[in-house]
């Protein structure tokens, strides 16, 4: 079971992003701020869970959470200002649009830069540690899944409903074979 908050500051926004290590796509990011009486046995990491529970699991933090918002950074602002940058300006946007201001933010990863004064704490692994940055996960993740699931259409050679973008032999492959499209991230490159 997750713990619930970090700090005693309440409201606590959890962010996370999704999408960092993909060869195609934008950065997605979450901000969520949960009630403070929140528990859920099954949110976990969006990586530990299967999809149709990660999908389950979006209805029921879009339901119940105080507040929460997503945010993207295309490929080509990713190109220009690099992924780790892009991740946490995404996290900055989700936080802008949260509807609650949060008194204290807890960051999955450790790497981020201060938002609006508000105090904050990296935390590796955070999303199998805290409620709001695990829900933070299970948003950034399947918006994104649901991005690159819409562009699999048009570019339906790179198996996006498969990799979802990310470097698997079948989208090097793909690439090797057809180039790159507007959605690549050209500043990422390709390892055999």
């Amino acid at each position: 079971m997750l713990k619930p908050f970090y700090q005693n500051l309440h409201p606590e926004a959890g962010c996370d992003e999704a999408g960092r290590g993909c060869l195609a796509g934008p950065v997605f990011a979450a901000a969520v701020i949960l009630p403070p009486d929140f528990v859920d046995p099954v949110l976990n990491d969006s990586k530990q869970i299967k999809e149709k529970t990660r999908y389950a699991l979006r209805d029921m933090i879009q339901k119940v959470a105080i507040s929460w918002a997503v945010a993207k950074i295309d490929a080509p602002e990713i190109d220009e200002i690099n992924i780790l940058n892009a991740s946490i300006k995404a996290m900055h946007l989700a936080l802008d649009q949260l509807k609650k201001k949060p008194s204290f933010i807890i960051i999955d990863g450790n790497r981020f830069k201060p938002y609006k004064k508000i105090p904050h704490a990296t935390i590796i692994k955070g999303d199998g540690q805290y409620f709001s940055i695990a829900a933070a996960s299970i948003l950034a993740k399947t918006y994104r899944d649901d991005f690159m699931l819409e562009y699999h259409e048009q570019y339906p050679h790179y198996n996006w409903k498969k990799n979802k973008g990310y470097g698997t032999l079948d989208h090097r492959r793909a690439i090797a074979a057809f180039g790159r499209c507007p959605l690549h991230r050209e500043s990422f490159r390709l390892k055999n």
